[in-house]
């Protein structure tokens, strides 16, 4: 499954983390007092925002060879299978097995997509912390 859907739950859990209180520590003075909502600002500020930015465009190039090898030369590569799989869920599974979690997985997936909407609304309308009401 796409790895962008994979990227929205740990959106969710990261963005929820911060307004709980989570920090990675040592924290940067610039990080103190700052909110899901308001790091945003802060954090294009001080130009954090410029290198995820710049990373998320390399690893996109990168990508981007392998969905021209599927679209131009046939590889048998499904969109936006990476195949990973470090744990080896699906050794051993049949095909309808494996087409069950892929369908359980985009379910999830397009789930997590919804709630980080939700969250980033709600967060942004309410001004307050988890669980923004």
């Amino acid at each position: 499954v796409d790895l962008g859907f994979r990227i929205c739950m740990l959106a969710w859990t990261g963005f929820v983390a911060v307004d709980l209180g989570f920090r990675i520590f040592p924290l940067p003075e610039a990080y103190e007092g700052l909110t899901s909502v308001t790091a945003h600002d802060a954090l294009v500020k001080q130009g954090a925002m410029g290198q995820l930015f710049l990373w998320m465009s390399v690893a996109e190039v990168i990508s981007s060879v392998a969905v021209m090898q599927m679209l131009n030369e046939g590889s048998g590569r499904k969109p936006g299978d990476f195949g990973l799989d470090p744990v080896g869920f699906l050794k051993g599974k049949s095909e309808a097995e494996i087409e069950e979690m892929e369908l359980k997985e985009i379910t999830h997936c397009r789930l997590a997509m919804m709630a980080f909407s939700g969250v980033v609304t709600q967060a942004v309308l309410t001004q307050g912390p988890f669980p923004y009401v």
